[in-house]
């Protein structure tokens, strides 16, 4: 049995070389954009800043005319927005932070360095040519590319697009990701409690973790437990949308029906993955639309929607960085019993002794939602490998997810 589970690597490269980015492009404007993904370069038209700009409030001068105890009369006052006249010979202009050098000064002198006298003003020290100035295109020259196509775009990217004057922008249009929900023994939230029922976490598990890839989400609601409902909803699913993903059900148990549902509409593959939480998972085609089913577990499937579902979506809708970052701590924990599965075990970070150290939840069962509302992370058990308080370990932030 052992043979026959694909280890956590196999299974994620599995995924992604099947993931063919077939996004149709739009243009958006800034305003709707975020979160969606690049798909042509920015170039920007501009050069960031416009025109050498002061850095500070104060002064600009001719460094040559600036000598000890010599009074400059200000000829100018420059406000950020104007445009100045070029700088007389001899004088200085006082100017604004943001403001435009005028034509013939090459430095800034800050105020608190100034003396004000009736006639003019006095510097403190030595002027060095540039100081204090940003100069024309210090931040973006004109016809650089600012970003690059497959970034999913965040609050700051959209601000360093419009800081080029661009107010919309090429992005694959999202997706539409369909789900339902299956099984007899869930009940709504916000219903009354029955016996032998337990309320449906997992819908709202998928729903936000969709949400934040930038997604079009459709729930299907929950659907009866038979196999001609399945069908039904599946090439619903197929129709309405671009990817189909599911919780629970893909077994061979005779309640199962996803299975059949499936084959009978497309092709599954089934695998045991070397991992725990979350070692059965499914991927396939239902009516020539990708399928994904994750276990049912909700703790099985908030971890294999990030490890798995997560760059497969990724990279379907044509972003190109997809693997989470990790980061090496010290274990504040012992595992002493060694597993043949790479465990993701929940947990959280702590300063301790000026170092950064991990402990875990104690109860890591598949079950136990508060484990992953408690933690800030997963830390990474290699297959075989027992883990002693001290031992540097591999922690995925949920943050990265």
């Amino acid at each position: 049995m052992r043979k026959l589970m694909k280890t956590v690597d196999e299974a994620i490269a599995y995924l992604v070389a099947q993931a063919q980015t077939k996004a149709e492009i739009e243009t958006r404007p800034l305003s709707q954009a975020l979160g969606c993904v690049l798909a042509q370069s920015v170039i920007s038209p501009v050069n960031v800043p416009p025109h050498d700009n002061s850095m500070m409030d104060g002064y600009a001068v001719r460094a040559q005319d600036i000598q000890p105890g010599l009074v400059l009369p200000i000829s100018q006052r420059i406000p950020a927005g104007s445009n100045p006249e070029p700088l007389a010979p001899g004088s200085v202009a006082r100017i604004f932070t943001g403001a435009p050098i005028p034509a013939g000064a090459d430095a800034v002198v800050m105020q608190e360095q100034a003396q004000t006298l009736e006639d003019g003003v006095t510097f403190e020290g030595t002027v060095t040519l540039g100081q204090n100035i940003r100069q024309c295109g210090e931040d973006i020259a004109q016809d650089a590319s600012i970003l690059e196509p497959g970034q999913m775009l965040r609050p700051q990217d959209l601000a360093l697009i419009a800081s080029v004057g661009q107010a919309q922008v090429a992005v694959y249009k999202p997706l539409k990701l369909v789900t339902f929900t299956t099984g007899d023994e869930l009940l709504e939230p916000g219903t009354a409690p029955q016996p032998g029922k337990i309320y449906n976490s997992n819908y709202t598990n998928l729903m936000a973790l969709v949400s934040q890839l930038g997604f079009e989400w459709i729930d299907l609601g929950q659907v009866a437990d038979n196999l001609d409902a399945t069908k039904t909803a599946l090439a619903k699913a197929a129709e309405l949308g671009d990817v189909i993903i599911t919780t629970g059900g893909v077994s061979v148990g005779e309640e199962d029906h996803l299975k059949p549902a499936v084959e009978s509409l497309g092709k599954l593959d089934m695998w045991q993955v070397k991992m725990k939480p979350g070692k059965p998972l499914a991927y396939g085609e239902v009516l020539g639309k990708p399928f994904l089913g994750l276990p049912g577990n909700p703790v099985s499937a908030f971890t294999t929607f990030n490890l798995f579902a997560r760059p497969f979506l990724l990279r379907l809708q044509g972003k190109t960085q997809i693997e989470p970052q990790s980061v090496w701590v010290q274990a504040d924990f012992d595992w002493l019993k060694p597993g043949f599965r790479r465990e993701f075990v929940r947990a959280r970070l702590h300063n301790q002794a000026s170092r950064t150290r991990a402990q875990i939840y104690p109860q890591q069962g598949s079950g136990v939602l508060t484990s992953t509302v408690w933690a800030t992370g997963l830390v990474v058990i290699p297959e075989d490998t027992v883990i002693q308080k001290g031992d540097w370990v591999e922690y995925i932030s949920f943050n990265e997810f």
